[in-house]
């Protein structure tokens, strides 16, 4: 059975969906592992590590004789008419943003998984690629806001005077919030963070920061992600933030709720409160943006001389990590989904939706869209 491992085709992606010393793994499952040539450039991987690690290089279509696909980024329709009936596809397949490809694996009889939708129980931890992800996010986050601010992060005592530390806030204390806090504290600065869940207050005080509390409801919701808030309660909140943002050096906003649009935390009125110099480092932007004004990929300067940075392909600007990290992600739930071999040494996939994880991430199966489970 072969594994075929695709060159990223979307603009700004570097990551690649394996790594050469994870290959023996599935190797020894009985796999045969096939890399598109060129896969692995961006993130440090060589053809020639490839070879190393014991997968075999494709200078052509890697896709068509696979019986598995994994990739970072969905399939283009076009790749996905090309797959055998029957293949499986694991990549971070959106139902919301990648309708045309879904739509081509169902046609094309392919079982397409997402690893966006694996649960979030104790049992998938070593699967949850969003978390993995996400990390990397949050620490590019705080190292992209001290390097584009004027200030130094740290006190520093010198002879010419003392440098005060920078005043750095975090709007949302999920795993890239708190990877900004704790980056952001190795740095030096003096750090503040705010999420709608009160019960990140432990998490963020004991990274040696300061939780904001603000007198208004908690919207806690299923599998540790914040619940979507009503207008009321999100103009109350921007209100209460407000004299939070207007002292702060960098603000760094982290705030999304899956499948759907990020929300706005910040306004023009708000920004227009920061001094000049500030920076705002938005990493929902590719989701709509939790700073009015931000663009994915691009660094805006409003009249007030405040520069928004709006993240685009975030993890992929740490291609390395990103990618070890992402791989083991998909080996854990591809190892999952195999059937050890049997007494005749046979390898075979194991698709058992009655598994809550299978279940749960599978977008497609035998020709039918079945997100989440939904047949």
């Amino acid at each position: 059975m072969r594994i075929g491992v695709p060159k990223e085709i979307r603009d700004g992606e570097k990551r690649v969906a394996l790594v050469p010393d994870i290959i023996n793994k599935l190797t020894r499952l009985g796999y045969e592992v096939a890399i598109q040539s060129g896969a692995g450039d961006t993130s440090q991987a060589t053809d020639a590590d490839f070879t190393s690690a014991g997968a075999v290089i494709v200078k052509g279509d890697v896709l068509k004789e696979s019986d598995v696909i994994l990739s970072v980024q969905p399939l283009s329709p076009a790749q996905m008419s090309t797959l055998k009936k029957g293949a499986v596809t694991i990549s971070f397949l959106s139902p919301v943003s990648a309708v045309d490809s879904i739509e081509a694996a169902v046609t094309a009889g392919v079982s397409a998984f997402s690893l966006e939708l694996v649960p979030r129980i104790s049992r998938a931890q070593s699967m949850d690629a969003l978390t993995s992800q996400a990390l990397c996010a949050g620490y590019r986050a705080a190292l992209v806001g001290a390097e584009l601010s004027p200030r130094f992060f740290p006190l520093l005592m010198t002879a010419a005077g003392t440098v005060t530390p920078a005043q750095v806030l975090v709007l949302g204390a999920g795993v890239a919030g708190l990877q900004a806090i704790a980056t952001a504290r190795r740095l030096g600065a003096v750090v503040s963070a705010y999420d709608v869940r009160p019960s990140s207050a432990d998490e963020v005080k004991s990274m040696g920061a300061t939780f904001i509390e603000l007198e208004l409801e908690s919207l806690e919701g299923a599998g540790g992600y914040a619940r979507e808030m009503t207008e009321e309660r999100a103009a109350k909140q921007r209100e209460l933030l407000t004299p939070f943002i207007a002292k702060s050096h960098v603000v760094i906003t982290t705030a999304a709720v899956p499948g759907r649009t990020a929300p706005r935390l910040m306004t023009q009125a708000m920004i227009d409160s920061m001094a000049p110099g500030t920076i705002i480092v938005d990493l929902a932007a590719e989701t709509g943006g939790n700073v009015e004004g931000s663009q994915p990929g691009e660094i805006v300067t409003t009249s007030g001389g405040v520069r928004i940075w709006g993240g685009k392909d975030v993890p992929s600007q740490l291609p390395f990590h990103a990618s070890f990290l992402y791989s083991r992600n998909v080996v854990n739930l591809l190892t999952l989904l195999t059937t050890p071999k049997d007494e005749e040494n046979a390898l075979a996939l194991n698709l058992n939706f009655d598994d809550e994880i299978i279940d749960g991430s599978a977008v497609t199966h035998a020709g039918v869209r079945r997100t989440g489970g939904a047949k």
